[in-house]
């Protein structure tokens, strides 16, 4: 394949020093053709058919070459065989050649290209699967397009081979008739920009706008047709109506009342959503705790000796006290939010553009979900006689579980387990599949899992739950490993299986808004909006991920999708949205993982950094840590990362910005930082990557530079 590849190269780069070195260039010039014309056309009498095939043979190389004289050869088209037999054979003998290149190109580079620069090229491939036809189609009809360089660049990408064939055969065609049809008065032509007059131009350039404003005109039929039946109202009393306060509806409120939008906030409980109420805040501040009586328990290794004791009903207390102040903070910064109406009560979906609320019928001219979630509890028999906990209930605990059995596998759960543990219970941790954190490179689980078992914290994987029993006033879980039975003991069960879409008396079975399977949140393209385009979604509501930080990401993407849809509308990237564990180590990615980069087929390179051995990252991330990064082959532009060690959640800022604003590891490397944090791991890392990628022939020849200007000095 390889020999394959370079023989084509080899004819294309021999085929090009000919042309140009004969300078078969001048005999594609108008006043070339001009005064052979006559020749010509008495050859064509003389011998028809075999003059045709010469003329379609030349014109194919041609086009296939992308060298220049495809214009001339037009015009001398019309001069030797008329407006319909020389527009017939230039249309099919371009579009033979345009193939050929456009194969050629795609046998040559298309899959360097798609691995090369997947990212920049996957919105390409994805607006060419949704409107391809009418794109090629258009950029065709438009003269000023060079369609010698339109057709290897259209091999690059995923375009079909039919797709290619009857858009270029199709838009082409008014182009090639017009320098045809000029062709037959070849001796009156003075200069070929005299063929398209501006008033031509315009015209073709009216007639390559039309298929991109038919898409327009369907995309509004479709829409009308989603309406149909529903009465739209000839005023609306708000812009912008967000159904839920959560991280993500907050958001959402406020950032569209920024932008001087009328927009009102319905919320039937309290503000702030899982995130606060049962999420990373009660989480953070039970862990804070925990974290304490580990450190001091663990002081001696700093010479520093210290009983402890904890006071479980004090510790839940204090947790109650950190949700109370950030209410609290909450209302105070909803009230503050000029421009939204705040409404209590429970909102239900009565048309596209209505909400009821009580007795209130609320009209606004786009509508954003952002409902949240709510924990996923299996049914597993005997569950409700042993009265679950969840990450909702779990914060009202006022005495320490002596054995918490804790059932799931991933961040939260992980969390929990080890915060109830330092905190003196006895945890047992049942993980249903075969490792903990899945979606974690593999370096950052191993921390995890290293970090439970030296707490003393049991982990069970590969747990099939077979049911709860409860035999006087012992509660057991009776389970399968493999074929292996077994029974555990316990005296509280949390549930942190995941969590999944709160979407409960909405009304979307009047408004036929369909559901995901994967976790039951709302079905979105790419600009948040459900089947009818002034609703959208935000956050758990559009599939399984729960996370205050994705919430709040989707929320400006809402918002402006939902103020300024019919001028412009923005497409949401999940691509820089940070992912945390609170263990101890702290897990923080962005990006990707390398599993994940392997299922897209990207070419990258990992740089490996062991934490160990960088003493200031050491003093502030405690005794061990690892930094992954990984980059685009042979480039420092970073596609993911992965920070193992307390305090990692923090320093993963410096990449999130950097990915965001596409910095490379080079860049990174000369920013300076405070000395000794973990922050300065970017800068080990970035060392670490330019010494791999440092040319060894470059540091010879700087060695002898600098030998040479020490004087001759060995």
């Amino acid at each position: 394949m390889k020999l394959t590849r370079w023989l084509i190269v080899l004819f294309f780069v021999v085929a090009t020093i000919c042309f140009f070195w004969f300078d078969l260039e001048q005999y594609l010039t108008l006043e070339m053709i001009q005064a052979k014309s006559g020749a010509l056309r008495d050859q064509v009498q003389a011998h028809p058919w075999w003059a045709g095939s010469v003329f379609f043979a030349a014109y194919v190389a041609l086009t296939v070459m992308s060298f220049p004289g495809t214009v001339v050869l037009t015009l001398l088209a019309g001069a030797l065989f008329g407006l319909v037999g020389g527009t017939l054979m230039v249309s099919i003998a371009s579009n033979i050649g345009a193939l050929i290149a456009m194969l050629i190109s795609r046998f040559l580079l298309r899959d360097w290209i798609q691995r090369r620069f997947a990212k920049q090229i996957t919105s390409i491939n994805r607006g060419l699967e949704r409107d391809g036809a009418f794109y090629l189609f258009s950029l065709r009809l438009i003269p000023l397009v060079p369609f010698v360089l339109l057709n290897p660049a259209l091999g690059l990408t995923r375009v079909s081979i039919w797709t290619f064939w009857w858009t270029t055969q199709a838009g082409m065609l008014p182009g090639h008739a017009i320098y045809v049809g000029a062709g037959r008065q070849l001796a009156r032509i003075r200069e070929i920009s005299d063929i398209l007059s501006p008033s031509l131009i315009g015209t073709l350039t009216l007639l390559a706008i039309f298929p991109l404003a038919a898409t327009k005109l369907l995309t509004l039929y479709k829409a009308r047709k989603v309406y149909r039946g529903w009465q739209k109202p000839k005023s609306f009393e708000h812009n912008l109506l967000v159904i839920g306060g959560g991280s993500g509806g907050l958001a959402a409120a406020r950032i569209a009342a920024s932008m001087k939008a009328r927009v009102a906030l319905v919320e039937s409980e309290r503000l702030g959503g899982a995130a606060l109420h049962s999420g990373s805040v009660p989480a953070r501040a039970l862990m804070r705790a925990a974290n304490m009586n580990h450190a001091l328990r663990q002081g001696s290794a700093l010479g520093i000796r210290v009983h402890t004791e904890v006071d479980f009903a004090e510790v839940m207390q204090h947790v109650r006290h950190t949700l109370n102040e950030a209410q609290e903070q909450v209302m105070a910064e909803s009230g503050k939010a000029n421009g939204v109406e705040l409404i209590r009560g429970r909102a239900q979906l009565i048309s596209p553009w209505s909400v009821q609320v009580g007795d209130r019928t609320l009209c606004a001219r786009a509508i954003v979900i952002a409902t949240g979630s709510q924990p996923i509890i299996p049914s597993i028999p005997g569950l409700e006689k042993v009265e679950p906990l969840t990450c909702e209930s779990v914060w009202d605990l006022q005495q320490r579980p002596e054995r918490l059995l804790v059932m799931g596998g991933e961040a939260d759960a992980c969390e929990l387990a080890q915060a109830f543990q330092r905190l003196g219970s006895r945890v047992t941790l049942a993980v249903e599949g075969d490792m903990l954190l899945a979606e974690a490179e593999p370096e950052a689980r191993q921390a995890v899992a290293d970090a439970l078992c030296a707490d003393g914290v049991q982990v069970l994987l590969q747990v099939s739950p077979q049911r709860f029993e409860v035999a006087g006033n012992e509660r057991r879980l009776v389970f399968s490993i493999g074929e292996q039975n077994r029974s555990l003991p316990f005296d509280q069960v949390l549930l942190v299986l995941g969590r999944q879409a709160h979407l409960d008396d909405l009304g979307l079975e009047k408004l036929k808004l369909n559901t995901r399977d994967d976790g039951g949140g709302l079905e979105v393209d790419e600009y948040l909006a459900t089947r009818y385009p002034n609703i959208y979604a935000v956050g758990a509501v559009t599939g399984p991920d729960s996370s205050f930080q994705s919430a709040r990401h989707h929320a400006w993407y809402a918002a402006a999708n939902g103020l300024f849809s019919g001028f412009r509308r923005f497409m949401v990237s999940d691509r820089v949205v940070p992912r945390v564990a609170f263990t101890s180590p702290e897990i923080a990615s962005v990006g990707l993982t390398e599993a994940q980069a392997k299922l897209a087929e990207l070419e990258y390179e990992v740089t490996l950094l062991n934490l160990d051995s960088l003493e200031a990252a050491q003093m502030s991330a405690g005794d061990s840590g690892v930094l992954k990064v990984l980059t685009e082959r042979g480039r420092d532009r970073i596609i993911g990362v992965t920070l193992v060690g307390d305090g990692a959640s923090e320093t993963l800022a410096v990449f999130v910005l950097a990915m965001k604003h596409k910095l490379g590891l080079n860049k990174l490397r000369r920013t300076v930082h405070i000395n000794p944090t973990l922050a300065e791991a970017s800068l080990a890392v970035a060392e670490a990557w330019r010494r791999a990628h440092t040319a060894k022939r470059s540091q010879t020849w700087a060695a002898r530079l600098h030998r040479w200007r020490l004087g001759g000095q060995p």
